[in-house]
Formats: C-alpha cells, sequence, structure tokens
C-alpha cells in the first residue's frame, strides 16, 4: 500500500520553528494557533519516531535529526510555494504586478533578461521598473514605494530580506596606452589612490565597493565623478582617467580591447548582486517569480562562462 503524503502545512510550520528558534515564534510565522502547533509537531515526532525539537524556556533547538528533516522539508515546502504561485499566475484573472527598483548596473547587465523571461512564464504580468543607485533602491523599499529591489551593495538595512543572486567584481580599467597599463605588474594601491579616477556617485553599490578598495587611503584622487555607467565608460574612453566600475558594466569594452584592466595590488573587491524585500521572509506572487528567474538566469550564465 502507497504510504501516506507527509502533510505540508506540518513541515511548513516545523521549518519555521527551526527557523525562527521557538514553537510560538514558528507558529506565528504561519499563522497557526500555538496549541494547535504543539499537537501538529507531536505527531510528527510520533510519525519519524524520534524527538525533533529541544524544548528550552527561552524557545526551541532542533536535534541533528530535526535540523536534517528541515533541510530536506525546506526544499518540499519551497517547491510546493512555487508550484502555487505558477498555477496562480496561470489562472488568475488579471494581471499580477511587482513595482521594482534596480540599481543601474543590475538594470543594465540582467533586469531586461530577467523581465523577458518573466513575460514568457506570465503573459499578463506588469513589471514597473525604476532605475537608481543601490541607497536609492534601499530608501525606495523602506518607504514603500516599490515592493523588490535589486542592489549591489553589502550594507542592507537590518529587517530587509535578501537573497544573493550573482556576484561581481570591481575593475580600474583605463584606454590601452596608459601609464598604469604599460606598469608592468601590479600597482600599490598608494599609487592607485593618488591616480585621478572616473568614479561613480555616493551611494551606488560600484561606489561603495570603491571605499572598501581604498580602505586604508581615503582621500583617494578623483578625476570625474558622475551618476551612470555609461557616462563613466565615456570618459574613461575618451582619457579623462581611469574607470572604477563593474565588470558587467566594462566587459564588452575589456572583451574588444578599447579598455584594459590595471592590475592592482590586494585583494580585488567582489560585491554580491542582492534582491531585497521588506515584510515576510517567503516572497510569494510575481516578486517571487521574478527573484527565481535572476537567481536561476545568473546561475546559468556563470556555468556557462
Amino acid at each position: 500500500m502507497k504510504q501516506a503524503w507527509p502533510n505540508l502545512q506540518v513541515l511548513e510550520l516545523f521549518v519555521a520553528v527551526v527557523q525562527h528558534g521557538s514553537l510560538g515564534a514558528g507558529a506565528r510565522a504561519v499563522g497557526m494557533a500555538q496549541p494547535n502547533a504543539s499537537r501538529a509537531i507531536a505527531e510528527l515526532e510520533t510519525r519519524v519516531g524520534s524527538p525533533l525539537l529541544i524544548r528550552h524556556p527561552r524557545g526551541s533547538r532542533a536535534t541533528p535529526l530535526g535540523l536534517a528533516l528541515a533541510d530536506r522539508a525546506r526544499t518540499l515546502v519551497d517547491g510546493a510555494s512555487e508550484l502555487t504561485e505558477w498555477i496562480d499566475h496561470t489562472h488568475h484573472a488579471g494581471p499580477s504586478t511587482c513595482r521594482v527598483g534596480a540599481s543601474m548596473t543590475i538594470a543594465e547587465s540582467f533586469l531586461p533578461a530577467w523581465i523577458a523571461e518573466v513575460k514568457r512564464r506570465a503573459p499578463r504580468a506588469v513589471l514597473h521598473i525604476e532605475v537608481a543607485n543601490s541607497r536609492d533602491v534601499l530608501a525606495d523599499l523602506q518607504q514603500g514605494r516599490i515592493d523588490l529591489g535589486f542592489v549591489e551593495t553589502p550594507e542592507v538595512p537590518v529587517r530587509v530580506n535578501t537573497h544573493v543572486v550573482h556576484e561581481d567584481e570591481l575593475v580600474i580599467a583605463a584606454p590601452p596606452g596608459h601609464e598604469l597599463t604599460t606598469h608592468g605588474g601590479a600597482v600599490s594601491l598608494a599609487d592607485l589612490a593618488r591616480t585621478p579616477l572616473v568614479v561613480r556617485e555616493p551611494g551606488s553599490g560600484t561606489r561603495d565597493a570603491l571605499e572598501a578598495l581604498f580602505a586604508g587611503h581615503p582621500q583617494h584622487a578623483i578625476a570625474q565623478e558622475l551618476g551612470s555607467n555609461a557616462a563613466v565608460r565615456v570618459a574613461a574612453l575618451s582619457g579623462a582617467g581611469p574607470a572604477a566600475l563593474s565588470e558587467l558594466a566594462l566587459q564588452r569594452h575589456l572583451d574588444d580591447g578599447s579598455l584594459v584592466r590595471i592590475a592592482h595590488e590586494g585583494e580585488g573587491v567582489r560585491r554580491p548582486l542582492t534582491a531585497v524585500w521588506a515584510g515576510p521572509q517567503r516572497l510569494t506572487g510575481l516578486a517571487a517569480e521574478l527573484v527565481h528567474v535572476a537567481a536561476a538566469t545568473t546561475a546559468a550564465q556563470g556555468s556557462a562562462s
């Protein structure tokens, strides 16, 4: 006789209890009364045949078996949630909408492909897009002007949910023949800090990465401070100074040789490209679909490169 399927609601509850560290918090997260939650966990432990939680006055901690179960249950619950959302998108009577804010690098390099894939999956979806620097995207999110953001800075406020969809690297590049491209070795950070660079404006994820690179040289030289990746590229190509930009933003010019990467001492600065949202930790609807597409698409690009 076929074994009965596990109860997805109970598994969702158990994952929430492990994640939040207490039965009460887990029950609230899934909208279940605590007495019902307590009975459900007890029934789950009976079915498994072993304790899954260690209860103490300040909360509940998963046993080793409980951690293993939560890991497997999370995959099942997430899959069921995605299926439910797909059904809702497919058969919804009207178009679903999502207000999205994206940093410039993400908007230039990834967002159009993400939107095209979401529209292929959900033709009636409506996405309202705002492009700004990372600081402004986070401000819009906190003030409720957008439902979902994509930023390039690791400095994300507390109480904002995050999911990293890709990684990028800060690159310093100049036209061939610039003295730093013919240096013959790695340029010291001190020499690089004395070189006037063309940079993005404060508040951008790219500028945050540059400040992290020059943490020991806060008075680094600036040739021009511009508000878009395109403007920085044009200025660098015109000889205004080396560009400090995302590798994604410079990739075409690095590939065709119109700009040359300047090797420098120290570790390179990598920064996450992160989806951010407020409210419940689990995304639903069109926002969840866009984050799923973003993570899957960039992972596929990474494995193909």
